[in-house]
């Protein structure tokens, strides 16, 4: 005996263990399936929005109170269609009023979609990553941290939809504003005649 002590041999530096192997495996299958395949040839371009639609606008209707004739109650409106027109610039019979193209918002899924699938990702990723000994706790840290990301990011959908829905509010006001005065010059002309405008 020459007193040698024998030493376990160790592993080539490219062989993982069964365990992990099999987790990296899983990790990568699970993110493979986050890859979105491309919708159409990747060099085409979007197609271009629709065109506005028109502004619908309420009729008016103006009821004679002094017993005006028919032939007074056209003079009346042509005269103040035409004072309405010169004071605001604006001719609803000649420029169409269009409706402004409308900003997109996030895609809608349900409420708590964003942090279920946080959750699940980040308890595969938590388990894929560590020892088999550690792998509950850290799908449950995993499970936590991706339930907060998760809901971060449902926020976050949240307040993008409410900007856009903003948005396309302020762009409808702005859009109705020229045919606004003209109903409203309109409507001050004919109840100066003695008209009752509805």
């Amino acid at each position: 005996m020459t007193g040698r002590i024998d030493r376990p041999q160790a592993r080539p530096w490219n062989v993982l263990p069964a365990g992990r192997l099999g987790a990296a495996a899983a990790v990568v299958a699970l993110l493979g399936g986050c890859v979105v395949a491309p919708v159409g040839h990747p060099y085409r371009t979007r197609p271009a929005p629709p065109p506005p639609t028109p502004v619908a606008s309420a009729p008016m209707f103006f009821y004679p109170e002094r017993g005006q004739s028919a032939e007074q109650q056209d003079r009346d409106r042509y005269e103040c269609y035409r004072w309405a027109v010169r004071e605001t610039g604006f001719d609803p019979g000649m420029t169409p009023t269009m409706q402004p193209p409308r900003v997109a918002g996030p895609p809608q899924v349900p409420p708590a979609a964003d942090v279920v699938a946080g959750a699940a990702t980040g308890a595969v990723i938590g388990a894929a990553v560590s020892s088999p000994r550690h792998a509950g706790s850290n799908a449950i840290i995993g499970a936590i941290f991706g339930a907060a990301l998760g809901a971060a990011a449902n926020e976050s959908r949240q307040r993008a939809a409410e900007v856009a829905a903003a948005r396309n509010a302020e762009m409808d006001a702005r859009a109705r504003m020229p045919m606004d005065g003209f109903r409203r010059a309109m409507s001050a002309c004919m109840g100066g005649r003695g008209y009752r405008v509805e």
